[in-house]
Order: structure tokens, then C-alpha cells, then sequence
């Protein structure tokens, strides 16, 4: 290559970039909220306005009204737009494709959405994990980022919902944080919405007409409202036949304010009969509604309801990033250990979930506003954002564009992500994730952004380190058990107290003091609560850190039966009884053993498809955990458990069986507090199985007739009465053995 042709490439790579520390931004009329929220975000990285060696201008375009266009000539860019949004989405685009300020800029850029609506939703109450502590300033800048990425409807959650009216971290009430959101989010050109759950029991009368007054009295607060979101339930119990004289109701109070706002309703709750029920009502076209949401604790499918519809309401998703268990979008085979400590509502990027989930339940819809608890799933919220844009794009990139300043935070979500497959004992990818985190160098505007990871990736760090110390000496101390016929009830028993007693590792020790100080300054930062001393509702809202040291091995449990042991009068009985203390598994009996819960622990389970084609496992086994903890006596196979949604049945399949052989089936039946009447089959063969849970857990040991597995093969399956609604849990089985039954050498072919 010669010189004149190397200079004329380094020219023209020169000129791809555009250095933005010295900058001038301009625009008026609609394009003035636009320019002056660029202008800021410019000057928080470090730019002046002297100089300018850079322009930025504004100017109206002939565009649809959310795309936008970017040109340069030279050192001035000018974003083009046809509405205030569209300004915003040219001055995020901007943003999210500076490293730093320095802009990159090949050519024209031309974007319009591939979704109608992109939204999120804030909840500002008390079982929020972080706004409830917002000022409104904060909020403010909330609504801002979301805009920045391409958001065109904020919901704004009504301060009377299934919550405590106030929150104590509440620095203003929430019904002036509602005001302010809802100015914010109107200033910026977005969609002002609202979710108002209908939480009363109504009458048609005056039940319904003191409804009307609550939300006139709201809806005359607002300066702007564009939709208005009832759900069917969660929270709610309103059935069809109710539920829509009643919003009809409220539609014409709705629209005597704002004349234009859309109405939608969703299945939320609904038992198989309501669903019929809320269909049969759909199917007379009422005038006033204007479409149909689909989210959380719906036992009918997105694409189900575009096919019952067939064209007379957009559909749009209501898909719940908050939460990774009990939810949803559950996480497929979560470790237990991740489970019990990080609860369900974890700091919890997961962009190759969020990308299946949306391949699988978008098509065919308008687009989504997403569920959302706070700042947990920040990730989440912006990919569903950015997804809803153009789901092609580079989110990664972007976001570590947008808050970082770092391009190597770009690996950091997909990595963390990872780090919840498997056990965490044997993921030596979570250390390697903890490394790449503390080398990134955000810049010194990023905010609260980054520690939010690092809080994630140091205790995925701890939670590994404790996991496996205690694991070994839960091995130890049960392996010496099993020795008790050999060594005698009392020195086993020594020796496995002496196993458990040995503490945490000192690296633990430092990894749980970096936690807190990553929890102290998210909520002195960004209001976010992960504890009860921060203010946080209940662990299961995202108060994580109280879990960090919690038991990881059944300590407690196996001491109380073994102080239960050796109180028992004989010697020989003391160790029968710590030997099969030992033996958990069965495996003196030579018992085929699922821990189900642990997905390393359950051979039998039959799983179903899983992600990509079954996002919301309902034709997939999912692993949970229940709400107690190992040092309140629980074992963590009891803790942990398998269930299936809706009419999935719970099944463990079992080849190889001899034929000839008597099988003796033991289970336990633990889970969550509530429960569900079960029916139990063998091979489609009703087992007499008590119906319902006396305790929790409950152990069942029943025989099966022996003509079932003569031919050698097994099919367990636990159903539950069909149509029922609500979320479609608690089928819960937390072990099982399955256990041959001795036999004479003549019955042995």
C-alpha cells in the first residue's frame, strides 16, 4: 500500500469520529426538551461548552412520528424528528453510541421502532425494592433513561394498589411522586399510564360509583393520561361478569378527563372457567375497550389469546422481569443454594432468557410494558426496551456505553448469567466473573449502575465459597454416621459435630464484608433495599443480603436427630438410627433416589422442552425452593422441590425396573406453606395417596402392586384438579425414593 493511500484511510477513519468534549447543542420548540437533556448528559461526562469544536442541532424533519434521522457534515451533527419523542430517541441513540465522548458515526443513521408500545413500569410503594426511597428528582432522571432508550409509555403504578398506603423511606406521598412521574414522563412527549388494580368487591351499584370517585379523584391530579391498565387480577379477585360493567364504568369517568386515553384489560387470575367467561364477554365487542394485556399468573398463552381475538384487539405483554423463581419466566434448573440465598428477586440479567422469551411470545403483539420491582432487573427493562426497538441491536455494547464508560462491561451480563447454571460449587466461572468485574474502570460519571453487578458477582462468589465448605463438611459428618456399626453411636456422633463446626473460610469472611459495603452504598445511591435494615419489606422483595450467611447444609436438622438417637434406650437402636441418619439416599435399601429441587439430584424427573420453547415452563418442570431456612430444622432436599404449572402433571419416569421385583414408594411432600389437593398415579393407575398435605413436609410411603412394574418400566404422576387459576403452582414434590423390596432367590428367574 503506498503512503498516499495509507494517509487517505487514516483520513477517512479519522472522520468517523467525532470528539464531543467541546460541544454546542441547539433546538427549540419540540426539539427543546430533547436538546436540553442531551446537552446535560453531555456536560455530566465531561464536556464544555467553550469552543465548540462540535455541533449538535435539532431540526424538524418529515419522518414518522417515533423515527428519527442523524447526519454529519464534518463537526455538526443534526438529529432530525417529527415529534418531541422522536428528538429524544435521535439524542439516545447518540448517547448510547458514544465511547465515552467520542462519537462513531459511518454514515447516516435512519431508525424507526419495530413495536408500537415500549414501556416499563415504576411502582412507587413500599413493596418496591428501590423507588419507594426515590426523590422526585430521581424519578425524574428514571424516566429520562428509559426515554434515552427508546421508551414511549411509562406506567406509573396507582398509589392505592395491594400494598401499604405509604412507604416510611417515602420522601414525598405517592401521590405527588405519581404527579411528578406522570409531568416528567408527558414533558418528554412519551405515554403517560397508568396500572390500577380494582381490589374491592363490587356491586354494580355503590361499589362500583365509589370506584368511579376514587379514580376521578386521582385522575384530576395528573397533568396527562394516554392508558389506563386493569388487571383481572394479581392483585384483584373481580370476576368477568363484574369486571367489565365495572370498567365500563370507570372508561366513561376515565374519559370525561381524557377523551382519547385506550382502556385495557387483562386474564390475570382467572380460573378456566373465568377465562371462558372474560372470552364470551370479548366476543361482543365492547366499544370502550381498546386492547388486551397479557402478563403474570395468566393460564392462557399470548399467541393464544392473539388466535381467540383474531384481530378485534391488539394483544400487548405485560412480561415480569422482577423475579426469577415463583414468577413468570422462571429460571430452569436454579440451584437450590442460589435460590434459598438470593431469593426472587435478585440483581438478574439474563439476555439470553430475555431474548428467547421475546422470540417466543412477541410475535403477533403491539410490544410490552414490563413488570418490574425496582432496580434488580435493571438489565432486563432495558433489553425488553431495546428489543422493542429493533432486536437486533447491540445491547450490550450500548448499555455499557450508556452507564459504564466501559466497553468491557459489555461481557460482564451474559457472564453473570451463566454463572446460575449448575451448581455454584463447581462453576468456576463465577470467580472468573467476579475478576472481569473489579477490572472494569466505570467513568467518573457512571452512577449506581456498576455496583449493582459487583453486588451480584461478589455474592455468587461468596455463595460458591460457603457452598462448598459446607458441603464437605456435610460429607464428612454424614459419612462418619454411616460408620456408627463400626466406631459406636457416641464417637460417631462427636465426630460429626466436630465436622460441622468448622467455620467459613476467611475468604468468605472478606467477600461478605465487600457485600455490605456494596449494599450500603446502593441504598445511600439508588434507594435500593437488601435488607430489613435497609428498609426493605421482606427478603422475598429483594432483602437478599439477610440470606448471605444463612446455613447451607442440613446442620441443624441432623443434630436434632441425633441428639433424638442417642437418647433412644439400646445401643443397637442408637445405631440403626444414626446409620440410617447417614444414609439419606437409601442407599442400604439400594433405593433409585430424586432430590428433586437440585438438578443434579433428580434422574427420574421428566423436564419437558425448557427454554427456548417453553419460556414459562408450563410444559416443563420447574425447580423451587420453599420460604423456610435450614437452621429452622428443614433439610435442603426438603426445602427444595420440583412442581409443574396449571394441568402439566409432575412426572418421574423410572426403565430398567426388575421385573419380578415388589417396589415400596416413599416421598416427601413439602414445598411452599399452602397446598393443593394431589392425586397420585402409577402407569395411569390411582395409588391410594392421601389427597391432602396434613404437614409440611409430609412423608408418604405407600406400596406399588407389583403387576405396574412387571414390565420394568415407571411412571409416577402427580396431578392436580384442572382449571384452576391463580399462578398455577403448588404441585411440589421434594424427594423420592423408589425402593425394592427384598425377595427369595427362588422369585429371582
Amino acid at each position: 500500500m503506498s503512503v498516499a493511500a495509507a494517509l487517505t484511510l487514516l483520513a477517512a477513519g479519522a472522520a468517523q469520529t467525532l470528539p464531543l468534549q467541546s460541544v454546542c447543542v441547539t433546538g427549540t420548540g419540540m426539539a427543546g426538551p430533547a436538546a436540553d437533556l442531551l446537552r446535560r448528559r453531555l456536560l455530566e461526562r465531561g464536556a464544555t461548552e467553550s469552543g465548540c469544536a462540535a455541533r449538535i442541532s435539532f431540526r424538524a424533519g418529515h419522518l414518522s412520528r417515533e423515527g428519527f434521522r442523524i447526519d454529519r457534515q464534518t463537526a455538526t451533527v443534526t438529529i432530525s424528528a417529527a415529534s418531541r419523542r422522536g428528538f429524544v430517541y435521535g439524542a439516545g441513540w447518540l448517547l448510547r453510541h458514544s465511547d465515552d465522548l467520542t462519537l462513531s458515526l459511518d454514515g447516516p443513521v435512519s431508525e424507526k421502532p419495530q413495536q408500537s408500545v415500549r414501556g416499563t413500569q415504576i411502582g412507587y410503594r413500599f413493596k418496591n425494592n428501590s423507588y419507594d426511597a426515590w426523590t422526585p428528582a430521581m424519578l425524574r432522571r428514571r424516566i429520562e433513561d428509559f426515554a434515552l432508550w427508546g421508551a414511549n409509555r411509562i406506567q406509573i403504578i396507582s398509589p392505592r394498589s395491594d400494598d401499604a398506603p405509604t412507604s416510611p423511606l417515602m420522601p414525598v406521598p405517592p401521590e405527588q411522586a405519581a404527579r411528578e412521574m406522570a409531568q416528567a414522563t408527558h414533558e418528554l412527549g412519551l405515554d403517560v399510564a397508568v396500572f390500577y388494580p380494582l381490589l374491592g368487591d363490587y356491586d354494580g351499584g355503590a361499589a362500583d360509583e365509589a370506584e368511579a370517585r376514587n379514580l376521578d379523584a386521582f385522575l384530576k391530579t395528573l397533568p396527562a393520561l394516554n392508558a389506563l391498565y386493569f388487571p383481572g387480577g394479581d392483585p384483584g379477585h373481580t370476576r368477568p361478569e363484574r369486571l367489565f360493567p365495572l370498567v365500563e364504568r370507570l372508561s366513561r369517568t376515565l374519559r370525561a378527563r381524557f377523551p382519547v386515553a385506550e382502556v385495557l384489560l387483562s386474564t390475570q387470575g382467572f380460573d378456566a372457567k373465568d377465562l371462558e367467561a372474560f372470552h364470551a364477554a370479548l366476543a361482543r365487542r365492547p366499544a370502550w375497550l381498546t386492547a388486551i394485556f397479557v402478563g403474570p399468573q395468566t393460564r392462557e398463552s399470548a399467541a393464544t389469546h392473539l388466535r381467540r381475538l383474531a384481530g378485534r384487539l391488539p394483544v400487548e405483554l405485560y412480561p415480569d422481569t422482577a423475579h426469577v423463581m415463583q414468577a413468570q419466566f422462571p429460571i430452569p434448573d436454579w440451584h437450590p443454594a442460589f435460590a434459598l440465598t438470593q431469593g426472587r428477586e435478585p440483581v438478574n440479567p439474563r439476555p439470553s432468557a430475555q431474548a428467547a422469551i421475546f422470540a417466543h411470545i412477541s410475535p403477533g403483539t403491539r410490544g410490552a410494558i414490563s413488570y418490574s420491582e425496582g432496580i434488580n432487573d435493571d438489565w432486563n427493562v432495558h433489553q425488553w426496551l431495546a428489543m422493542g426497538w429493533d432486536a437486533r441491536a447491540d445491547i450490550a455494547r450500548d448499555y455499557a456505553n450508556f452507564y459504564m464508560g466501559d466497553p468491557a462491561f459489555a461481557a460482564i451480563p451474559a457472564m453473570l448469567e451463566a454463572d446460575w447454571q449448575g451448581s455454584p460449587a463447581a462453576n468456576s466461572g463465577i470467580d472468573r466473573t467476579l475478576d472481569a468485574i473489579d477490572a472494569i474502570h466505570p467513568a467518573p460519571w457512571a452512577d449506581w449502575h456498576i455496583d449493582l453487578y459487583r453486588y451480584r458477582a461478589v455474592y455468587d462468589a461468596l455463595i460458591r465459597e460457603r457452598l462448598t465448605r459446607a458441603r464437605a463438611n456435610q460429607a464428612e459428618a454424614l459419612y462418619t454416621l454411616r460408620q456408627t456399626p463400626a466406631i459406636g453411636a457416641e464417637p460417631a456422633v462427636a465426630a460429626a459435630r466436630f465436622a460441622y463446626a468448622r467455620p467459613d473460610s476467611a475468604r468468605s469472611a472478606d467477600l461478605h464484608q465487600r457485600l455490605t459495603v456494596l449494599a450500603d452504598r446502593l441504598r445511600r445511591n439508588a434507594g435500593m433495599q437488601l435488607s430489613l435494615d435497609r428498609g426493605a419489606s421482606d427478603w422475598r422483595r429483594g432483602a437478599n443480603f439477610d440470606r448471605a450467611l444463612i446455613d447451607l447444609n442440613d446442620r441443624v436438622a441432623v443434630e436434632r436427630d441425633m441428639g433424638a438417637a442417642l437418647a433412644l434406650p439400646a445401643e443397637a437402636e442408637r445405631i440403626a438410627a444414626l446409620s440410617a441418619l447417614g444414609d439419606r439416599w437409601g442407599m442400604a435399601d439400594f433405593a433409585l433416589y430424586d432430590d428433586l429441587g437440585d438438578p443434579a439430584g433428580e434422574p427420574h424427573l421428566v423436564r419437558g422442552p425448557g427454554y427456548p420453547a417453553d419460556p414459562q415452563l408450563w410444559r416443563t418442570a420447574i425447580d423451587g425452593v420453599a420460604e423456610h431456612r435450614l437452621d429452622e430444622g428443614w433439610r435442603m432436599a426438603e426445602l427444595s422441590y420440583a412442581e409443574a404449572l396449571f394441568e402439566q402433571p409432575l412426572t418421574l419416569h423410572y426403565e430398567g425396573l426388575e421385573k419380578h421385583r415388589s417396589y415400596r414408594l416413599r416421598y416427601s411432600w413439602a414445598g411452599e406453606d399452602y397446598s393443593l389437593p394431589l392425586t397420585l398415579s402409577a402407569n395411569g393407575t390411582p395409588l391410594p395417596a392421601p389427597a391432602a398435605r396434613t404437614s409440611n413436609p409430609q412423608r408418604v410411603e405407600l406400596a406399588i402392586p407389583q403387576p405396574l412394574t412387571a414390565g420394568g418400566m415407571l411412571d409416577l404422576v402427580w396431578s392436580r384438579p384442572p382449571g384452576m387459576g391463580g399462578s398455577g403452582r403448588g404441585r411440589q414434590i421434594a424427594e423420592v425414593w423408589l425402593i425394592p423390596e427384598p425377595t427369595t432367590s427362588k422369585a429371582i428367574p
